[in-house]
């Protein structure tokens, strides 16, 4: 069981590694501002449930590194705080998929906040960018309007 719990804290880790890398391709926004966690957090809620959204699911990445850091000997600290916030808006879902069925692997939209130990007052708010190169103009049009509501939830949590 202990072999079973430590294989899956390894793909766990590598899945949640994935949004560092691609951030350094330009494929993520990130955005950052001296403050306090909780209130960019509860701002992001605000953001999101202000424009008629539900929450679907919140992950507590920070916490899940630090626990299975532990079980697979790995407890160097990647962040102080950080957290996934996934959502979705059922006209911007419709239109991206309508325009191309691919454009499910967009779905759910998340917003991460995260501190990093480097820079324990500084809270990064961040977003995947919903990229589909070679798109048609319909799914462009789509994902950008995904976009724009991204940014504007970030721009909102750092307010």
């Amino acid at each position: 069981m202990k072999q079973w719990m430590s294989v899956w804290a390894l793909v766990i880790g590598m899945s949640c590694a994935l949004p560092a890398a691609v951030a350094a391709d330009g494929f993520a926004v990130v955005k950052s501002k001296k403050a306090k966690f909780d209130d960019v957090r509860e701002n992001a809620v605000m953001a999101i449930e202000n424009r008629g959204m539900k929450i679907d699911h919140e992950s507590f990445i920070a916490d899940m590194l630090a626990r299975t850091g532990r079980d697979i000997g790995l407890t160097k600290a990647v962040y102080l705080r950080g957290d996934q916030i996934q959502f979705c808006k059922a006209d911007l879902s419709r239109a991206m998929m309508e325009a191309d069925p691919r454009n499910m692997v967009f779905c759910p939209f998340i917003v991460n906040i995260y501190v990093t130990p480097d820079k324990p007052d500084v809270v990064n708010v961040a977003y995947r960018k919903p990229l589909a190169p070679g798109a048609s103009a319909a799914s462009k049009k789509a994902l950008a309007d995904v976009e724009r509501m991204l940014a504007d939830i970030v721009r909102e949590s750092l307010q």
